[in-house]
């Protein structure tokens, strides 16, 4: 993990209308770190994912995103009017879009072209937002189904898979965006029991293998098995962070304690 953060996220505030959604975030994400959010429902952890993906626009703060040199996305948020990113004026739509060209979200639902197949689901986005050659794009996709079991599902529709194969699909399709940070928005949350865990098996061999991830999940066991980094959100702030051990075992603070009993031991 190399000492220079790959993600800066300072002082964010995002509100809509009188909901103040996020209060003041800071996060901090290094290359090849697995960083988890957890928190109750309406915490702000998915603002914070979609900010941090272009799809959302803080009032103020400022998101950094060091690409290597001359590459680095530095976006302001000044609390002007929300058609303005940062600082308004072409600058900062060019910003806007390297924002997103560096990330790729997988969403809670797969979110797949229903009329296209498995195949052209995954290469539509590299051909049509990075001007990937279609053969180039086909080849990768090729062998990123192979990685997770669905090549002979290439020319199946969406309607074909179950969900746990869809929402692979969705991480394939992120994946050949060969973006420098994957945003997993609770990927297994619509799914039945039985096919989270097909999920959660690509998510853990993609942390094994370096990808640089943000996950938003309710799955605390395998935050603590793949996590380096857990933040406990609540009511737009970070109440506390730390190591998965640290914040399983030992939680400071009380609002924490509370949520995991609460979580971990549902009937006491």
């Amino acid at each position: 993990m190399s000492e220079a953060p790959l993600l800066t996220a300072t002082g964010l505030h995002l509100s809509f209308g009188e909901n103040h959604v996020l209060r003041g975030i800071d996060l901090t994400v290094h290359r090849g770190e697995v960083v988890a959010l957890i928190g109750p429902s309406g915490s702000g952890k998915t603002t914070l994912l979609r900010s941090l993906n272009g799809l959302a626009t803080p009032d103020a703060g400022r998101i950094v995103v060091d690409g290597g040199p001359g590459e680095q996305v530095d976006l302001t948020f000044d609390g002007g009017p929300r058609r303005a990113w940062g600082r308004a004026g072409r600058r900062a739509r060019a910003q806007r879009e390297s924002l997103r060209d560096r990330s790729a979200m997988v969403f809670q639902h797969h979110h797949l072209f229903p009329h296209l197949t498995v195949l052209q689901n995954v290469v539509e986005g590299p051909v049509q937002t990075r001007g990937v050659p279609r053969t180039e794009a086909e080849d990768r996709a090729l062998a990123l189904l192979d990685r997770v079991g669905l090549a002979d599902k290439r020319d199946a529709y969406p309607r074909e898979l179950s969900g746990g194969q869809q929402q692979r699909v969705g991480i394939v399709r992120a994946l050949a965006l060969q973006p420098d940070l994957l945003l997993f928005d609770e990927p297994t949350s619509s799914l039945d029991p039985e096919l989270v865990g097909e999920v959660l098996t690509v998510m853990k061999e993609l942390a094994e293998e370096g990808w640089t991830m943000v996950m938003v999940t309710h799955e605390l066991e395998f935050a603590r098995a793949v996590a380096d980094e857990v933040l406990f959100l609540d009511d737009g702030v970070v109440v506390e962070r730390g190591a998965p051990a640290q914040m399983f075992s030992a939680p400071r603070r009380g609002r924490t304690r509370e949520f995991l009993h609460r979580i971990l031991h549902p009937l006491d």
